[in-house]
């Protein structure tokens, strides 16, 4: 059994530490997808991040493993590793040129989405005026799905969102997004795009994160309610988990350079409340997640399937070795 998490942040500064990896490891996570940045990220700081993280990796060969197949991901556990790969959050590190895609493939990233909350040239973000994606967002599709790289539609528009499950010859997946029924949120996502997600063999992860829950103190139980609305949807083979927490750390500065206003990226009108940030499930909810999974009314294989099979299958159709 793999328990996949698809999606996780660390500071992004290239000297992040990743003891918050060591402790999805411990409580049972075999592979984890790790940001690198997202559209309020200048490329240079993104390049940074990257090559941080690799040497990171590099280093702690008996812990980590740069994760580039599905084979990579069953030998990290064999081996009592945990398998790592990254994560873009928009379109703007591609400096809109599809060839961008190849190439951040290359440096281990193996999932993007191409909107963060805001427009950009290539597709709508959430909290943003609707549109659709664009000629260059087809294009950008494309590239994605011929990099053999997981197209994501967390953080995107409705229609953006819509189009690109359309455009893509490849499933489409949700790392961090939560049912819109059960959580009134512009993060969140409608009935119709869980089952266009699903009509494209894809998977609709679960958020643990406070406001995208509806729980101010979310917990596992939380976790797994949202998890069994979208297989009670769409079916269980629909239905992954991605956290989607935060980790901080003391001292390590990763604001992004130049004229970044938060209250832009995360508005107050979107439900955003800066004085207030919102809490995350903790990581010991890994060790929680198959009994309440359980406790929806699951059976143990299917609990399993949302805990990493639904994704293990998605990627081993989307990506290339």
């Amino acid at each position: 059994m793999i328990h996949w998490d698809a999606h996780a942040c660390l500071p992004i500064h290239p000297q992040a530490s990743f003891a918050p990896i060591d402790a999805l490891r411990a409580y049972g996570v075999n592979y984890v997808s790790v940001n690198v940045g997202a559209d309020m990220n200048p490329v240079s700081q993104v390049m940074a991040v990257i090559a941080g993280f690799r040497a990171t990796i590099a280093a702690s060969p008996e812990r980590y493993l740069l994760a580039s197949s599905v084979a990579d991901i069953r030998k990290a556990a064999a081996q009592e590793k945990i398998a790592v790969s990254f994560d873009l959050e928009g379109a703007l590190p591609l400096m809109d040129s599809p060839e961008m895609v190849a190439l951040y493939h290359q440096l281990g990233v193996r999932q993007i989405h191409f909107a963060y909350n805001r427009n950009n040239n290539v597709a709508d973000g959430c909290h943003d005026m609707e549109r659709g994606l664009t000629p260059l967002g087809r294009r950008m599709v494309r590239a994605v799905n011929d990099a053999g790289m997981l197209m994501d539609c967390s953080h995107s528009g409705r229609r953006s969102s819509l189009d690109i499950m359309e455009a893509s010859d490849q499933p489409v997946i949700f790392s961090h997004a939560n049912p819109l029924a059960l959580a009134e949120h512009g993060r969140n996502v409608s009935d119709e795009q869980i089952r266009a997600c699903a009509a494209t063999g894809g998977v609709v992860c679960v958020s643990g994160l406070s406001f995208f829950l509806g729980s101010d103190n979310p917990t596992a139980d939380d976790v797994a309610r949202h998890a069994a609305y979208i297989a009670g949807l769409v079916g269980v083979e629909h239905a992954g988990i991605g956290l989607d927490i935060c980790f901080r750390e003391e001292g390590l500065d990763d604001t992004p350079s130049g004229d970044f206003d938060p209250s832009y990226w995360w508005p107050a009108s979107a439900g955003y409340d800066m004085e207030q940030p919102p809490s995350f499930t903790p990581v010991e909810t890994w060790k929680l997640l198959p009994a309440a999974l359980e406790k929806t009314g699951m059976s143990k294989e299917e609990a399993a399937l949302v805990m990493g099979g639904n994704m293990m299958r998605v990627a081993q159709q989307v990506w290339k070795a």
